[in-house]
């Protein structure tokens, strides 16, 4: 996530809100892309990705239905 905000400013984005970790320990930031639309990035370094990039959630002993 640090690379992020030059990546968006070299693609012709603006940062809106820098990257930075929150208060419950993820990264997230915010840019308009050159077509002048909002985004918001977000990641949490808890949640180990798979090799084909999909999201492992851990299991939070909440209801299964």
């Amino acid at each position: 996530m640090d690379e992020l905000p030059a990546a968006v400013r070299r693609a012709g984005g603006t940062v809106t809100k820098p990257t930075a970790v929150n208060a419950i320990g993820f990264y997230s930031g915010a840019f308009t892309d050159p077509d002048g639309h909002c985004r918001e990035v977000a990641h949490n370094p808890g949640f180990p990705l798979a090799a084909d990039g999909s999201v492992t959630l851990p299991d939070f002993g909440g209801p299964t239905t």
